[in-house]
């Protein structure tokens, strides 16, 4: 992947700031930011926009004397790297998803998830055991989620946002330019309260980079 490809993948949320006195910034209008992604003077100046503005992007973005990119842009593009928040995410609300028996959502979450469903309900991978207040919070979240309008988009979204937090809590301390590259793919937001124990989310990682590589 190029560079040009990198910056294609941010969103373009991570242009816009508020300053001091909640009046947004922003960098160019849609065509302008992307003649910027376009060039080298332009990406030059993204970069330094991030880093220096948003404060993010040290690690992904930084020249390297060889010419690469971050090897966390190789080993996870897009389609990779949602499957696995997708994962995290569906195994961090097990506790709500093991509690859930009532038929129709049920179902709804074995159509949804899929394989996912099943990593939730295996105790083998992750016991479940988080703190009562934490388990209340996550049953809330989930039967909200499906005592709305029967569409997984919702219900993917809310796994998703949770896995991209989980994700970026261990990638903070193992592999920074992961942890940048999680966020800079998805609107800008603030992350999800971490919750499950780092070595599971280090499983789900190593899990999915190893079936990458068979593949």
């Amino acid at each position: 992947m190029s560079l040009q490809a990198v910056f294609a993948e941010i969103h373009p949320d991570w242009y816009h700031r508020a300053d001091v006195d909640g009046c947004e910034t922003a960098l160019p209008a849609d065509g302008l930011l992307q003649h910027a992604r376009e060039s080298v003077l332009g990406r030059r100046m993204l970069a330094r926009w991030l880093m220096r503005d948003i404060g993010i992007g040290g690690e992904l973005l930084a020249p390297r004397p060889d010419g690469a990119i971050a090897a966390a842009v190789l080993r996870w593009p897009r389609a990779r790297l949602a499957a696995l928040l997708r994962d995290v995410g569906a195994l961090a609300y097990a506790p709500a998803i093991r509690a859930e028996v009532r038929r129709e959502p049920v179902r709804q979450l074995r159509r949804a998830l899929g394989n996912s469903y099943l990593l939730a309900l295996d105790k083998q991978v992750w016991d479940g055991k988080v703190q009562a207040s934490s388990a209340a919070h996550l049953r809330a979240e989930l039967t909200s989620v499906l005592a709305g309008v029967q569409d997984d988009a919702a219900l993917h979204a809310l796994l998703d946002h949770q896995g991209r937090g989980e994700l970026h809590a261990w990638a903070a301390q193992r592999d920074p330019a992961l942890a940048e590259w999680v966020l800079l793919q998805y609107p800008r937001e603030s992350p999800a309260a971490a919750h499950l124990p780092q070595q599971q989310v280090q499983f789900l990682h190593d899990h999915h980079l190893a079936r990458a590589r068979a593949g």
